[in-house]
């Protein structure tokens, strides 16, 4: 088991709101594993992105910059350049949809025709209009991190707010005497 670092508690820091790309078994997973790490003592310092109006959030992940799209098209070059793959990145458009049953934002590329593509010495069919869903980002609520910091063996001992667009940072502290 961790001991405290030179006589004080262990405290570990997740910033941003990178939580919200795993999915609800591998949020517990990593926040019982962190319970683990950071010990009895320890607490942890976590960022999350809160739940916001539909319109606000695919404004974000839908930036009239562009920027998450050339973010989200990455995907194809990389698997291009890593994978010996041949994807055209004009064939395929960034979306962006709020999926308020899972509380996320799921970001796809839509095929803009049919086309075959090849990576990794396979190929690879899409229909015009066929989406590749290539991330999640979980947004949350504070009834919904209590209960996740609950499962895991914590609990919420401090929540600070932003102003709009709202984030949260939240201190968990371990639930003596429950196991992660």
């Amino acid at each position: 088991m961790p001991t405290a670092a030179d006589g004080r508690p262990r405290v570990g820091f997740f910033p941003g709101s990178t939580i919200g790309n795993f999915d609800r078994d591998g949020a517990v997973q990593f926040l019982r594993s962190v319970r683990q790490v950071l010990g009895e003592e320890g607490a942890l310092l976590i960022g999350v992105d809160l739940v916001k109006d539909a319109a606000t959030l695919i404004a974000a992940y839908d930036d009239a910059h562009g920027v998450t799209a050339r973010f989200n098209k990455n995907l194809l070059m990389r698997i291009n350049r890593e994978l010996g793959g041949d994807f055209d990145l004009e064939a395929f458009d960034h979306l962006a949809l709020w999926n308020a049953g899972h509380s996320r934002i799921e970001m796809h590329l839509v095929s803009r025709k049919d086309q075959i593509v090849n990576a990794t010495g396979h190929a690879f069919a899409f229909s015009s209009g066929e989406r590749l869903h290539t991330e999640n980002s979980h947004k949350f609520t504070l009834d919904m991190i209590a209960r996740l910091a609950a499962e895991t063996g914590w609990s919420v001992s401090n929540t600070w707010i932003s102003d709009a667009p709202q984030v949260a940072l939240f201190r968990l502290e371990p639930v003596i005497g429950e196991r992660s």
